[in-house]
């Protein structure tokens, strides 16, 4: 592991640490507004760039697509505003 990894290692468990706070002091969206940095950080610690994340993305929304769904699932689930969406 690189100096550099090491660093964002570091700074990956500071954030994680942040964020349990955020949660037990009940204030959600800071801590997802967080999970989006974490998610960032373990994407360049893995080396995931944003045209990777942008294709498991699309191949997820074409995976839900075709899937049959039951009337009684639709109905369980609630249409929810994005958290991410990858701008390019």
């Amino acid at each position: 592991m690189s100096h550099s990894d090491e660093h964002l290692q570091s700074v990956l468990e500071t954030l994680e640490e942040c964020r349990r706070v955020l949660i037990a002091s009940n204030s959600r969206e800071s801590a997802e507004l967080l999970s989006i940095v974490i998610l960032d950080v373990r994407m360049k610690l893995k080396g995931i760039d944003d045209a990777d994340l942008k294709a498991l993305c699309d191949e997820m929304l074409r995976s839900a697509a075709s899937e049959p769904s039951s009337p009684s699932k639709q109905a369980q689930v609630q249409p929810r505003r994005p958290l991410l969406r990858v701008v390019k």
